[in-house]
């Protein structure tokens, strides 16, 4: 039994290591770019897809924001501009589908999915996830704001900036260890049991599907790595689950941060899993079809 726990700390601690190099320089080099206002002459090129979503011009800052940061800062820069439910709603399918690319793109090249492949699927999927919701009825969208506000932090000096981010990089580390060496301990337990025995190869691509859908890339990721180098899932299964959750992940935290503000809760989640399985399946086949050719 203590080998066991002390092979899952192991593997625990080695796959949230990685992610931490990963995620820490990305989350200090977004609170920069918020702090020198870096982000505002990018926001001009979204302003064609403002038009496209039929979103307001002004929503091009929450976009670009969104997509190179996170969806807080996203939010934060939404907020208030007294978008309507239907708008919330498309904001947060096609950014729930296109964020924080810089660095769950990294995540998913660890795991051998190309940058370039990551980015086409996800700005492509986003567009086409959104589609369908134009002609869904005006009655779906008719939620109200909680009236809850999300800020962005301003600081007064480099020095204050750096001092806060790295201090909260640091408590995200120790969420991240903590959440990741939690759930590779509850895997690693039941895949000791007889009935998971029998169906090993299906509860490691399941675990690591719902893993990444409940809780999202960054802290999935940490499971796919370990499943990854343990041997346990094969390379067709990788790019399976990560163009899946690449479209459709964190579908508890994420959709909440649009719900609060009007957004269709079901309308978010459910265009982005059908989506979801469509994509993967279709990319899958098209790989699959070009190793065997």
């Amino acid at each position: 039994m203590k080998q066991h726990l002390l092979q899952s700390l192991r593997s625990a601690l080695s796959s949230a290591g990685l992610i931490l190099k990963l995620v820490i320089p990305f989350y200090i080099l977004a609170d920069l770019l918020l702090y020198y206002d870096l982000l505002r002459p990018v926001s001009k090129l979204f302003a064609p897809v403002t038009a496209i979503l039929q979103l307001p011009a002004e929503t091009a800052m929450a976009i670009t924001a969104g997509v190179f940061l996170n969806l807080y800062a996203a939010v934060a820069f939404a907020a208030p501009l007294g978008l309507s439910s239907y708008e919330w709603t498309i904001l947060g399918v096609f950014l729930g589908v296109c964020h924080s690319l810089p660095v769950e793109n990294a995540i998913m090249k660890k795991l051998g999915i190309g940058i370039l492949y990551s980015t086409f699927l996800r700005v492509t999927i986003a567009f086409f996830t959104t589609l369908p919701l134009f002609f869904l009825p005006a009655s779906w969208f008719s939620g109200s704001s909680s009236g809850k506000k999300i800020q962005i932090t301003h600081y007064n000096s480099l020095t204050e900036l750096l001092f806060h981010s790295i201090s909260n990089a640091a408590i995200l580390s120790l969420k991240i260890i903590a959440l990741i060496s939690l759930i590779i301990f509850l895997m690693d337990s039941l895949k000791r049991t007889s009935f998971i025995n029998k169906h090993n190869d299906r509860v490691h691509t399941s675990f690591s599907l719902l893993t990444g859908q409940l809780l999202g890339i960054t802290y999935g990721a940490g499971i796919l790595f370990k499943e990854a180098n343990s041997g346990n899932l094969k390379k067709k299964d990788l790019f399976f689950i990560g163009t899946f959750l690449m479209i459709c992940h964190s579908l508890l935290e994420d959709p909440l941060l649009f719900v609060i503000f009007g957004a269709n809760y079901w309308v978010i989640v459910v265009s982005r899993l059908i989506m979801a399985c469509v994509a993967a399946f279709f990319f899958t086949r098209i790989s699959a079809f070009r190793e065997n050719e």
